[in-house]
């Protein structure tokens, strides 16, 4: 029962945050990761993780609400925890759950603006401790990418003299 709560929670997080044109996107080359977020200059964020190079059965999405903890011009701190749900395992077992819930990780990781002309490419640094469904077993991950945050265009404001 408890497997079927973590969607709606999802999209109640993801109704607050508005969906709006604003997010990012990203990958970590070598943790094999596609990232899709909400706009992570708000407080609170939902990241969206997708592994690239794994069978098709067992391919895991990890849905991870975030909370900014310090944002400067630079850096941005973050912490947040998540689930990883695998909704395709029922192709190798057909036994299993609808969605099968894999495991729940905890991320607490840092953005990085390097470039001062476009402060929208970003450094990402995580660690990432992540434990089985069952807490039976655990590691301790890092991840490191490249993310570029959209965001809305300014309209110029032109002063017309009448």
């Amino acid at each position: 029962m408890k497997r079927f709560l973590v969607l709606p929670v999802f999209f109640l997080i993801c109704g607050i945050n508005g969906l709006k044109a604003q997010g990012s996107a990203g990958y970590y080359p070598w943790s094999n990761l596609l990232t899709v977020s909400t706009n992570p200059r708000n407080i609170f964020w939902v990241d969206g993780r997708f592994q690239t190079n794994s069978l098709f059965s067992s391919l895991s999405v990890d849905i991870l609400p975030m909370i900014n903890l310090k944002r400067g011009e630079i850096t941005q701190w973050y912490v947040g925890g998540g689930v990883r749900l695998n909704p395709l395992y029922r192709i190798a077992d057909s036994k299993a759950d609808l969605i099968t819930v894999d495991g729940y990780s905890l991320n607490v990781g840092v953005r990085i603006k390097p470039l001062p002309q476009n402060r929208n490419i970003q450094l990402a640094l995580e660690l990432n401790p992540y434990v089985k469904d069952k807490f039976d077993s655990g590691v301790l991950k890092s991840h490191f990418g490249v993310v570029y945050v959209f965001t809305k265009k300014k309209k110029k404001t032109e002063d017309v003299a009448q």
